[in-house]
């Protein structure tokens, strides 16, 4: 009878090691920002989870508070972020819900930028200029971490020149008209990008360090997702996409193609890449 309840003992041990393999979720939540930096990372990704089995069930955010907050709340189960500067914030808030799980890029830099033609280099020199910028900073979406950056900055210069809040599309378009008419404007930008190269731009110097160093890019999770999901925990893990790769696809995209053709042509230029990332162990 003794060795009668040690085998059933033994089994249910079994069982339950073999459980979080088992309950593993071939479904898998991703959010993302819906900003040319992001959504790039976001497609490559979704294609090697997808290649290993996964559906992958994406969400677009256009404010980091919104996506934070569903990712903590489980609506989205892995999401895609800088959380050493420009999500700072959102992720100390929110950390001990949520887990980091690997790197996927690296190199952001975001600042204030002016087209090359404009002749001043600094930060410190718009104030004398402010009446040639037309009192203002054109910028992108309000819950950009760039926008947060570019307020702080607006406030340690004592800048006399108003910072707006819009849309990335909408300062894009702002800066292509003013090149083309030669006009002095002030941007929020970032790199790389499509257009620092399209209008010839530069970013004014930050004397005083208010904008970042060159930012990581993390996959970061609902708390527990590593260990309740170990195979797709290994495949994000693998995925490595350089920064530049990632201005080549929005420069494909800009130059006409959807940002799916654009992934499509990446992924079709990398495909031995993409093998080796999904080269892992049977789960």
């Amino acid at each position: 009878m003794r060795r009668f309840f040690k085998a059933i003992l033994a089994g249910a041990v079994a069982l339950g090691l073999a459980s979080p393999v088992m309950a593993q979720d071939k479904v898998i939540k991703m959010g993302t920002m819906a900003w040319e930096d992001l959504t790039p990372i976001s497609g490559i990704t979704k294609k090697v989870l997808e290649d290993k089995g996964f559906t992958v069930e994406l969400t677009e955010f256009s404010e980091w508070g919104i996506a934070y907050a569903a990712l903590a709340k489980g609506d989205v189960q892995i999401l895609t972020s800088q959380v050493d500067y420009v999500a700072h914030d959102y992720w100390k808030r929110n950390m001990n819900r949520l887990e980091k799980i690997s790197p996927v890029s690296h190199g952001l830099y975001q600042g204030l930028a002016v087209p090359k033609y404009v002749t001043i280099d600094s930060v410190e020199e718009l104030n004398d200029n402010a009446d040639k910028f037309g009192g203002r900073i054109i910028g992108i979406e309000p819950g950009a971490g760039l926008m947060r950056e570019t307020a702080d900055a607006v406030s340690a210069y004592d800048l006399k020149l108003q910072l707006v809040e819009g849309s990335t599309a909408g300062m894009t378009a702002a800066l292509k008209s003013a090149v083309d008419r030669q006009e002095w404007i002030a941007v929020t930008l970032w790199e790389p990008t499509w257009m620092a190269l399209k209008f010839d731009t530069k970013f004014l110097a930050d004397p005083k360090g208010i904008f970042a160093p060159p930012q990581t890019y993390y996959w970061i999770a609902q708390k527990g997702f590593a260990e309740a999901n170990p195979e797709a925990r290994e495949i994000l893990a693998s995925v490595y996409v350089p920064i530049e790769e990632v201005a080549q696809i929005n420069a494909a995209v800009n130059d006409g193609q959807s940002m799916n053709e654009a992934i499509g042509g990446w992924i079709s230029e990398h495909g031995n890449r993409l093998e080796r990332w999904e080269t892992i162990k049977s789960y």
